[in-house]
C-alpha cells in the first residue's frame, strides 16, 4: 500500500493519476474486477478512469434512479466509511430499485468510498465484482485505504494542474498585452484594459481573449 501511495503521487497529470487509481483498485482490492470514479456535477454524473464498461453503465443507472452505493458515496459529505451491497442477488432495502437493475447489468457486489481531503470532496471511488459476496472485510479495508491515498494524490494533481494553468494564463496575457502595446502604441494599463473590456463585453474568459490576440495578432 505504501508503494501504491508513492506511485500515485509520482504521476505527472490528473489523467494519469485517475488511471492509476483505477488500476490500483483491481490490483490491490481482493475481489475487485472493475473500478472507476464517479463525480457529481449537481445531478449530472461523470465517470472517470473506468476500467470496464460495467462501471459506466452502473453510474448511468444510479444517476437516472438517483440512488445506489456509489451515487450516495459521492453526494454525502463525510458520511459512512463505505457504501456497500454485498450480494445483488438478494433484496436490498436501502436501494430497492437500483439493486435488481444493477444485477441485470452483471454486477454481483459493489462498494463505494467517498474521495475527500480536508478541503475537498472529490467524488467516489467505486469497486465492482460480477460475483455476489466477492468483497471481504479485508477488501473493505483495502478499498478505504486506497480511497484515502487516492484522494490526497488526486487533490495534489489537480492543484498542480491549476497552478500550471495559472502560469500559462499569466504568460499568455503578458504576451497579448505586448502585442497590443506594440501595434496600438498603448501603455501596459491600457493594453490590459482592452483585454479585460473585450472579455466582459463578449462573455469570453480572459485567457481565451489573450490566446486569440497571440494567435491572430489582434482582436476581431
Amino acid at each position: 500500500m505504501a508503494a501504491m501511495a508513492r506511485d500515485l503521487l509520482a504521476q505527472d497529470s490528473v489523467g494519469s493519476t485517475l488511471d492509476r487509481i483505477g488500476a490500483s483498485a483491481t490490483e490491490l482490492v481482493e475481489g475487485c474486477t472493475a473500478a472507476g470514479i464517479l463525480v457529481l456535477h449537481e445531478r449530472r454524473v461523470e465517470t472517470l478512469a473506468a476500467t470496464h464498461q460495467l462501471v459506466v453503465d452502473s453510474d448511468r443507472l444510479q444517476a437516472r434512479l438517483e440512488q445506489g452505493p456509489c451515487f450516495d458515496a459521492a453526494r454525502t459529505s463525510r458520511g459512512e466509511r463505505v457504501y456497500r451491497i454485498a450480494d445483488l442477488t438478494a433484496e436490498s432495502r436501502r436501494w430497492p430499485v437500483f439493486a435488481p437493475q444493477a444485477h441485470k447489468l452483471g454486477v454481483g457486489s459493489m462498494m463505494g468510498f467517498l474521495l475527500f481531503t480536508e478541503d475537498d470532496d472529490l467524488g467516489a471511488l467505486n469497486l465492482y465484482s460480477r460475483e455476489p459476496g466477492a468483497f471481504t472485510e479485508a477488501s473493505e479495508l483495502a478499498g478505504w485505504l486506497l480511497a484515502s491515498h487516492a484522494a490526497v494524490a488526486l487533490s495534489a494533481a489537480r492543484t498542480h494542474a491549476q497552478m500550471e494553468q495559472a502560469v500559462s494564463t499569466r504568460h499568455a496575457i503578458g504576451e497579448a498585452m505586448g502585442i497590443l502595446m506594440g501595434s496600438h502604441h498603448l501603455t501596459e494599463d491600457q493594453a490590459f484594459d482592452v483585454l479585460r473590456r473585450y472579455s466582459q463585453e463578449n462573455n469570453v474568459k480572459l485567457r481565451e481573449v489573450a490566446r486569440q490576440v497571440c494567435e491572430k495578432g489582434g482582436l476581431d
